[in-house]
């Protein structure tokens, strides 16, 4: 029998969420995991059983995605509402809303300095943008259809994305221009990221394979196929040496990539797994289900010293059978008989430790950085934004890098773009006329967006008309300098 440290065990079952819990993140203070959610919420739990839970409201749709900050002191989730929002973690329950896509956005992640944003969207877009500039940079434009992942790489100069086009691209941050593509798959790229040594992406797909690729030589190193439906997450561990994902086949697998194996199976949701996420330190991993249940593990097979976990592992799976005679001679295609070399974990997801949370709901509306008294509030240590005719301060717009830096400084007067807080104390007639000038401006945003859209490909339609009609101008002088050749060739015979 095994030790029991060695297994991962399951520690808490967190209930809150009404709907599948869809994406989940670890704090980098190890304290608290947020959970996004079909039921259009964002939790925020404690690790601390005796703490309480927060439930965040603001999101008009499906949540898809979520991440914590490297400090911790911010929240990005994603939404089938097209929109991004910036999360205070705290009970104030402040938001942004960033707003570029004109379709769902399926993924948001910080790059490691905190500095910029990648988005991936249903639109067909990957989009980067400024957090402290609170601005949208550029976009990433050659995926043919829905966009569903995209991560920095852990020094911020690639950004690796996938989709429902069957690729994973690899793009320079520097040039904006995609450097590779990994194309090698059976149905729709659902889930990508980086290793932590930024050497290797691993990516997962709907027909039920993963696949690792070192990108310093564009070769594919590892694929598994261990999942009986579509994988629809993954997380490495911070060694690098183990990987946990969450498949539609309702279980976790963890993978030992140093051998290259399946280790572990663990069971205990009941419906597809959507979500899975290490805690920054490895000690724990979070898995969020169809079922509407949050699992949080402890990982314990990574305390141990690597040769002695190896030793156990071998004493307690099936030996290796003797070699086949085909094997040996002659070397022709043979069947072999499957050999079930992983351990199988079935917790009762029942009586646990703590009883289900406190849950406080905060967050009913957006808040802005300028307050109607000229109070900064919002995201901590962000510089209030002033109104412009453009693109509204809380709803950060297709905005370009050509912009001159003064346009960063502040200005006097309340934010109008902002959507205003109930409590605000503006007559309830001239509250109305400033939210539909915000709506107004939001559909002109879309707009301009789409346009531009239509612009770049009426760009890429023209260059290749002048590509084709170059090669047409060179085929006729080479046609007419042939002409000549045998004209002057037919006096001389």
């Amino acid at each position: 029998m095994a030790s029991v440290l060695e297994d991962p065990t399951l520690e808490r079952c967190f209930k809150g969420h009404k709907d599948a819990v869809t994406c989940a993140d670890f704090s980098p203070s190890h304290k608290q995991l947020a959970t996004g959610s079909n039921d259009k919420t964002l939790m925020i739990w404690n690790l601390n059983p005796k703490a309480r839970a927060f439930r965040f409201v603001g999101h008009k749709d499906i949540i898809t995605a979520v991440h914590f900050s490297p400090s911790g002191d911010l929240i990005a989730s994603a939404s089938r509402d097209k929109t991004v929002r910036l999360w205070a973690p705290n009970i104030k329950g402040e938001s942004t809303v960033f707003k570029a896509h004109t379709a769902t956005v399926r993924s948001v992640s910080f790059s490691s300095d905190g500095q910029r944003l990648v988005t991936a969207s249903d639109d067909k877009s990957v989009k980067v943008w400024s957090v402290h500039r609170q601005k949208f940079i550029y976009s990433l434009n050659q995926h043919t259809n829905w966009v569903r992942c995209a991560r920095f790489s852990p020094d911020g100069r690639l950004v690796a994305s996938c989709g429902d086009d069957r690729t994973v691209r690899l793009w320079d941050t520097s040039t904006r221009q995609c450097i590779n593509t990994f194309s090698d798959y059976g149905g729709p790229a659902t889930f990508v990221d980086f290793n932590a040594s930024g050497t290797c992406i691993a990516s997962s797909g709907a027909d039920n394979t993963l696949k690792i690729w070192d990108i310093r030589t564009n070769k594919l190193i590892q694929h598994y196929q261990v999942h009986s439906a579509a994988i629809n997450g993954f997380s490495f561990h911070k060694s690098g040496n183990y990987l946990i994902s969450g498949s539609s086949d309702s279980t976790v697998k963890i993978l030992d990539l140093l051998e290259g194996r399946l280790i572990y199976t663990l069971h205990g949701h009941k419906g597809p797994v959507l979500a899975v996420a290490f805690s920054r330190d490895g000690d724990l991993f979070a898995s969020g289900g169809a079922d509407s249940q949050v699992l949080m593990w402890k990982t314990n097979f990574d305390a141990l010293n690597y040769r002695e976990v190896l030793s156990s592992h071998s004493k307690r799976v099936t030996p290796d059978p003797p070699p086949h005679l085909m094997d040996i001679y002659p070397r022709s295609p043979h069947r072999h008989q499957t050999q079930n070399g992983t351990v199988e974990i079935n917790p009762v997801v029942t009586d646990i430790q703590s009883a289900d949370p406190h849950v406080v709901e905060v967050g009913e509306a957006p808040f802005s950085m300028t307050g109607v008294s000229g109070r900064a509030g919002g995201v901590p240590g962000y510089r209030d934004r002033p109104s412009t005719s453009r693109a509204s301060a809380s709803t950060f717009t297709h905005a370009y890098e050509e912009q001159e830096e003064d346009e960063e400084e502040e200005r006097p007067g309340p934010g109008l773009t902002y959507l205003l807080d109930e409590r605000s104390g503006l007559p309830p007639a001239f509250r109305s006329t400033l939210e539909h000038i915000v709506q107004q401006l939001d559909i002109l945003t879309q707009t301009v967006a789409v346009l531009e859209e239509r612009l770049t490909l009426t760009e890429d339609k023209l260059k290749e008309c002048l590509d084709n009609q170059a090669v047409i101008l060179q085929q006729a002088l080479n046609m007419d300098e042939l002409h000549e050749e045998r004209g002057a060739e037919r006096p001389a015979v």
